[in-house]
């Protein structure tokens, strides 16, 4: 609708967006700002190359945004928000991925928490200490 209307304002055919484009589009945060979203696709009528717009043609800001992480809501919000963009780019094998880099996080910053003391972080995780040292050398994770 925005793309059209900008269309139209500025007396030009309106852009089409990519499968990827509007993946990438839909997963936004917008936080409610219709605003923003009218002013990218103004932004997308003006400065796109070409009549199809792709993820390279969106304005760098809004890339770089959708790298930097949610500052606010629950790590489940956070977690479901990662599963979708990961969906949205493509990526495949992703419960294995996501559960090491969650092994990762948990068992480093238990690491951290217990200054080191790999017992106590293993209790802390509800692991065994032999567990925890095999994990430590699965995931590569440096002390």
């Amino acid at each position: 609708h925005f793309l059209a209307h900008s269309a139209k304002q500025l007396g030009v055919e309106p852009k089409q967006l990519s499968q990827a484009a509007l993946r990438f589009l839909t997963a936004v945060n917008w936080s409610g700002n219709v605003r923003q979203l009218e002013n990218v696709c103004h932004w997308l009528t003006v400065m796109a190359p070409g009549q199809n717009v792709d993820i390279a043609d969106l304005p760098p800001e809004l890339k770089e945004d959708a790298s930097k992480p949610a500052a606010s809501g629950s790590w489940q919000e956070l977690l479901a928000k990662e599963v979708t963009d990961a969906l949205n780019r493509g990526e495949s094998n992703l419960l294995e991925t996501k559960t090491k880099e969650f092994e990762r996080t948990m068992i480093t910053k238990a690491l951290q928490h217990t200054d080191g003391r790999r017992i106590e972080a293993a209790n802390q995780l509800g692991m065994g200490r032999n567990t925890l040292t095999r994990k430590i050398q699965e995931l590569g994770i440096e002390e």
